[in-house]
């Protein structure tokens, strides 16, 4: 198995939401709930640690995302 966490930490920076949970479930083996959780605790990860390379702020991020 490809290690694609450089992939979907790319997704997840640029405010790519889906393309990364469809990694986590298709490549991980993830339900789409757990994806949802797994894209939240690296997203929090990468706000803390990527700060500067998100290109929308904490209250625009997931503006308008449904799952």
């Amino acid at each position: 198995m490809i290690d694609r966490w450089g992939e979907i930490d790319e997704y997840i920076v640029r405010h790519r939401i889906l393309p990364a949970i469809v990694i986590l479930h298709e490549e991980y083996g993830y339900s789409i709930h757990e994806a949802i959780d797994a894209f939240d605790v690296r997203y929090r990860l990468l706000r803390e640690t990527r700060p500067g390379d998100f290109t929308v702020s904490r209250e625009e991020y997931g503006r308008h995302f449904y799952s």
